[in-house]
């Protein structure tokens, strides 16, 4: 279901998202790691690897064959080498210990049921090497717009003259932390995103997570 509304929804989002909203951490993240072999878990069209495409090896899966194709466009238009995999984030198709960073933005939150959500962090430790660290970015439960909401929602996107429905599960960050944990992972920071300028961190929209797999 969720593969089918995003093969549908696939042109539009790489017109309407052509740059990563996540570029100030991502371009931070590419110093901090400086190279390696890298991973991008539900990497849609591909904005997100631009910050890493100088000294990284770049990998991507996405659930979707039609996000893939425009992930190929995407970097032939930016001039960056990827290697590509029609994939689930719970059933990754590497190695134990393949990869020494991994990055998944706005991609958890889209998977269904809670046993399922722990089985892809388990994946994402599992292909990350020791030592290796992660990115993971949800939506966040507590944003204003969803206060009266429970903690699935469906958000709407019009494409075509239709409207579809993309499920959401809204997180809080106590609860990403605690996946993360329960993966095997140390967190070493949970926090919004750059962007944004309250003070008190629980009302952002995003929860951005570093996380380290022991060594």
């Amino acid at each position: 279901m969720t593969a089918n509304i995003f093969n549908q929804i696939a042109q539009s989002w790489y017109n309407f998202r052509h740059w990563s909203i996540f570029r100030n951490e991502l371009e931070a993240l590419a110093q901090r790691w400086q190279k390696g072999k890298l991973l991008n878990i539900g990497c849609a069209h591909g904005p997100d690897f631009l910050p890493f495409k100088q000294s990284f090896n770049l990998y991507g899966v996405d659930i979707s064959t039609e996000m893939l194709k425009f992930a190929r466009k995407y970097s032939q238009k930016f001039n960056f080498a990827v290697s590509l995999t029609l994939a689930d984030a719970s059933q990754l198709p590497y190695s134990d210990e393949t990869f020494d960073w991994a990055i998944s933005v706005a991609t958890y939150h889209h998977i269904k049921g809670q046993e399922k959500r722990q089985v892809a962090l388990n994946e994402l430790r599992r292909v990350l090497k020791p030592g290796g660290e992660a990115f993971i970015t949800v939506w966040n439960h507590w944003q204003p717009r969803f206060w009266f909401s429970g903690k699935e929602v469906t958000v709407p996107w019009r494409t075509k003259g239709k409207t579809l429905h993309r499920y959401y599960y809204l997180f809080s960050y106590h609860e990403l932390e605690k996946l993360a944990k329960q993966a095997g992972f140390k967190v070493l920071k949970s926090s919004p995103e750059s962007s944004y300028r309250l003070p008190i961190k629980f009302f952002s929209r995003n929860i951005c997570l570093l996380a380290k797999k022991g060594d």
